[in-house]
């Protein structure tokens, strides 16, 4: 009786460990779903390319990456206080156009929600 008691203990930590593990997401995972954005976007450095550099975005007001055109839109965004974190990236990865109406971003979003929990995981690593 003392052992089964001891099992149930042990498959509940197990479970809330990997429950946990999976809304961290996976960084190795989220480098292959940027790779979609990579054709706009760079987050290992502080570059711009058609996108703004993703260098840093987390705690970044919107529409303020220095030396980006960004729409108007994207700057109003900002103004109105918008910042980047965990839920709007994740709103607007998963709808661009929705989020901030009016953004040049022409990229549909990502529908699936494990990709996008993978790529804030990625993304996080450049932004320590």
């Amino acid at each position: 009786m003392r052992y089964r008691g001891l099992a149930v203990l042990i498959s509940l930590l197990c479970l809330s460990t990997s429950a946990a593990i999976a809304q961290e997401g996976d960084a190795a995972a989220g480098e292959t779903v940027f790779k979609k954005c990579a054709i706009c976007h760079i987050a290992d450095s502080d570059k711009n390319k058609v996108g703004p550099s993703l260098n840093h975005v987390f705690g970044r007001t919107a529409g303020t990456h220095p030396n980006f055109a960004y729409s108007s839109a994207m700057k109003a965004a900002g103004t109105a206080g918008l910042v980047w974190d965990d839920a709007t990236l994740r709103d607007y990865l998963h709808d661009p156009k929705l989020k901030v109406k009016g953004t040049k971003m022409v990229f549909v979003g990502l529908k699936d929600d494990g990709e996008i929990t993978n790529l804030i995981a990625y993304l996080k690593q450049f932004s320590k």
